[in-house]
């Protein structure tokens, strides 16, 4: 009974805190939004219906993305690759970043109610915590200055945040609360990386091997796809932007 209700008490710790950082990360795109908007002396809302419409769309599409998921050779199979991340990125680049987080924890919500977690929600903290990561510096910098050129620097920039961020973020908290949650040791899951890679050894060295890369291969992919296509949906969202 004492480790029912321990288990039942670290789960509502843990949704606590997958709450709390939710909250922090929207205030921060808000205020970070607002502050743009002023220096731009643009007076439209943040959020009008039409653009709730469309960010109700894009995280539909996310949601399957992430649905979607597959293994990589140099990661373990519980770090799947999707690019739920491109809808997030296209919305976040027309609407600023309050839609893309939007979009990103929309997408997490709608997942969930097509396939229970399998990570006991650590993965879905993950996919939203380091997919924020990648979408806010994009966003923010690219709301400055919306150009070609810019568009192409906020990726990269993005890319290289999520990848640091994305990195101590799982060696620091997620690996740990994973192991944790799953009372698994962590010696389990440095093993599964070293099956992958024989340079695996520790925590330092399997966030270094397989995260990093992991981040790396998709933030790079989901860049190079929004910056193929968003100029020619950017005509589409802004006209319904207008309307």
């Amino acid at each position: 009974m004492s480790e029912l209700v321990k288990s039942i008490q670290e789960n509502v710790v843990f949704f606590l805190q997958f709450m709390a950082v939710v909250a922090a990360i929207f205030i921060v795109a808000y205020v970070v939004e607002k502050l743009v908007a002023k220096k731009q002396a643009v007076t439209e809302r943040i959020l009008t219906t039409r653009k709730i419409a469309v960010i109700g769309m894009f995280s539909a599409i996310a949601a399957i993305l992430m649905l979607l998921e597959f293994p990589t050779p140099i990661a373990p199979s519980f770090y799947g690759m999707d690019f739920s991340e491109l809808p997030a990125l296209v919305g976040a680049f027309a609407y600023g970043p309050v839609a893309g987080v939007m979009i990103e924890f929309c997408k997490i919500i709608l997942k969930l109610l097509f396939k229970p977690t399998s990570t006991a929600f650590v993965g879905e903290l993950s996919n939203f915590v380091v997919g924020c990561s990648f979408i806010l510096p994009a966003s923010i910098i690219y709301s400055l200055h919306k150009s070609k050129k810019t568009a192409i620097i906020s990726c990269v920039v993005a890319t290289l945040c999520m990848t640091v961020f994305g990195t101590a973020f799982n060696a620091v908290y997620l690996l740990p609360k994973f192991a944790q949650m799953y009372g698994m040791p962590m010696d389990a899951l440095i093993g599964m990386g070293t099956k992958i890679n024989a340079a695996i050894t520790d925590v330092v060295t399997f966030v270094c091997f397989a995260v990093a890369p992991h981040n790396l291969i998709k933030g790079g992919s989901v860049s190079l796809i929004t910056l193929l296509i968003y100029k020619k949906l950017s005509p589409i969202l802004k006209k319904t932007n207008q309307a």
